[in-house]
């Protein structure tokens, strides 16, 4: 047994320390980050910046701005946060001036969440998939030391990112409060441990009224800091309100603290951490935090210009409020539908400043193929990752062919690689070789596809005589959870349909004529009973009019809202500087969160 020397009180769990004693180091990957959408940027804007992506699979090299005047862009990340804190390393390391993260409590808790159909107001109950859950469920592992790991290795990230100045504020309930304190003690130093914060959400208690115990109407915020000698805090003060002698305080200073005012004033409308802030920015999700809170804490550890970041950013309530607030932000969530609703909610601010959305894409992957199945240069790697596809697709392996990788039913089956997308002349060789084989069924599966290619190709292929069926192998394959519970699904591609409205003087117009979901046996039988329309499906729509095969460029959009359901089918017409032939994208995001595009070639005239 090895023997490990006590000489300080720490918090101990399985997996802490290694077999021979040692502290465990948390893996930090640095991997490349890949644009995918940049958000109220012209087309213009982007040729002058140097660091464009060369295609939309290929990673730009950023040089990072330290303010908005100096070209900076507020960054968004879908991914997992310990890989995208990590790949943040190399260029945030000690840059970012407020932490705020509202981690989840690893309760077993329903992380489903509420969303409309159409122009009704009608809720219905969204699942988590298997790989949101990951983020919002106990699923790191078995119980709680799995998630103080797990907080463990994410916080001493936070701490190398977090800069001289800059603080951190960790959200937490009753459950998780008392372990995460005593790591945070050791990760950020006692002496660095500034309050805890008690969050009054409110007197409407629901169930935990009837409950046989005590109502819990609160949640803690540990509040710690770099440098206890030198860290941003900006005090808030209130004028002394009419009548405060009565209470035994004589008036003198700048005023009250805003902390001490609750119970005291609360018809001068002061707004404390105490109180929860009732609004109209409800977006439905779960565990929604109010914009009065953020807001709070933003205004009083940063400075306007400053960078904030949220690496659990759920709904964005971070981003908006630092948006608001004049600060650059990053926000990063695994849960595509988090991303997807912080993105509506920020086009939703006034003058947003230009943010873009970026993902870890292909590095990801590789890194996933790498750790599971030895190097990707290795023929035995890529032989090993193949029959793993296969195997989840429920297909077998076959040899002798040298596209075709497998067969299911009377379907042969290509599998795509990690790093690249399904091109058109990729799928044509598979259909040659088909022919050669005669067999007349083709089922391709990818992780990412040639733009413009669905319709195409699967035309292409029905006029020799083949049908082919393509389908997305979903991130979920990378996650063992998933893959052990038989949870991984493949879906086949949706099919959009637009039309162009070409007008005189340089002019376009974009229609959204029909969009229909597949594998439509896999959508709950509620859900489809309240579709009226196709359009139902869709919560909201882009176009870029000048796609050039990289990042995808937010030109015009129309999306519903809590407050608008309304979803226009037709765009704003576009005013071209010149005439020619152009490339347009139109990028579409069904009720569920995942997103589908079409490319059409046009020529303005």
């Amino acid at each position: 047994m090895v023997k490990i020397d006590v000489d300080k009180t720490e918090l101990v769990w399985p997996g802490k320390y290694d077999e021979n004693g040692k502290l465990r180091q948390v893996d930090k990957i640095e991997l490349p980050f890949q644009v995918i959408e940049t958000i109220n940027t012209s087309r213009a804007d982007r040729e002058k910046e140097k660091n464009l992506a060369k295609s939309l699979y290929e990673y730009y090299d950023e040089k990072p701005a330290n303010s908005f005047e100096g070209g900076w862009k507020n960054k968004l990340i879908w991914g997992d946060n310990q890989l995208a804190m990590s790949s943040l390393l190399k260029q945030y390391v000690g840059k970012i001036d407020l932490i705020y993260i509202d981690p989840p409590f690893a309760t077993g808790a329903d992380f489903r969440y509420k969303t409309e159909i159409g122009e009704s107001n009608e809720e219905i109950i969204k699942d988590q998939t298997i790989i949101e859950e990951k983020a919002y469920r106990d699923t790191w592992g078995a119980g709680t030391s799995s998630y103080i790991q797990m907080m463990n290795d994410r916080l001493r990230i936070m701490k190398d990112l977090l800069s001289p100045k800059g603080s951190i504020y960790v959200h937490l309930d009753w459950r998780m409060a008392s372990y995460i304190r005593i790591i945070c003690d050791e990760i950020f130093g006692e002496e660095n441990y500034n309050r805890e914060i008690i969050w009054r959400m409110g007197w409407i208690s629901g169930y935990k009224t009837i409950a046989n115990n005590w109502i819990r109407n609160h949640d803690n915020i540990l509040f710690y800091v770099n440098d206890v000698d030198n860290f941003t805090f900006n005090k808030k003060w209130i004028p002394y309100p009419p009548g405060y002698e009565r209470w035994g305080g004589r008036p003198k200073g700048q005023g009250l603290a805003i902390e001490d005012v609750w119970g005291i004033f609360p018809k001068e409308g002061v707004n404390s951490l105490s109180v929860i802030s009732f609004a109209n920015e409800n977006v439905g999700y779960p565990t929604q935090k109010s914009e009065g809170l953020l807001k709070r804490i933003i205004e009083v550890s940063s400075n306007p210009g400053d960078l904030v970041a949220d690496f659990f950013c759920g709904s964005g309530t971070t981003c908006a409020v630092a948006e608001k607030l004049g600060r650059r932000w990053i926000g990063c969530d695994l849960s595509r539908w988090a991303i997807h609703t912080s993105r509506k909610r920020l086009l939703g601010i006034e003058k947003c400043k230009p943010f873009e959305i970026l993902n870890l894409g292909k590095y990801e992957r590789q890194y996933w193929q790498d750790a599971t199945f030895g190097k990707q240069a290795s023929k035995k790697a890529v032989f090993e990752y193949i029959a793993f596809i296969l195997k989840l697709y429920m297909a077998e392996p076959i040899s002798g062919t040298q596209f075709i990788h497998g067969k299911k039913s009377n379907a042969l089956v290509h599998i795509g690689a990690v790093d690249s997308p399904i091109t058109i002349d990729e799928i044509n060789q598979c259909i040659h070789e088909c022919l050669a084989l005669k067999q007349m069924n083709l089922h391709v599966l990818g992780w990412e596809w040639e733009m413009g290619m669905n319709d195409i190709i699967i035309k292409e292929a029905k006029t020799q005589g083949v049908n082919l069926v393509l389908l997305n192998i979903p991130r979920e394959v990378m996650e063992r959870e998933a893959v052990d519970k038989g949870d991984v699904k493949f879906f086949e591609l949706a099919h959009v349909e637009v039309e162009t409205i070409s007008k005189p003087d340089k002019k376009m117009q974009i229609e959204l004529k029909d969009f229909a979901m597949s594998n439509m046996d896999l959508i709950p039988g509620e859900i489809r009973d309240k579709i009226k329309k196709w359009s139902d499906y869709i919560d909201y729509w882009a176009i870029d009019w000048d796609f050039r095969n990289d990042t995808f460029i937010n030109g015009w959009v129309s999306y519903r809202t809590k407050q608008n359901r309304e979803l226009k089918l037709k765009s704003d017409t576009k005013q071209y500087d010149k005439p020619g032939k152009y490339t347009i994208m139109a990028k579409v995001v069904d009720i569920f969160g995942n997103d589908t595009s079409k490319t059409l070639e046009i020529v303005v005239k």
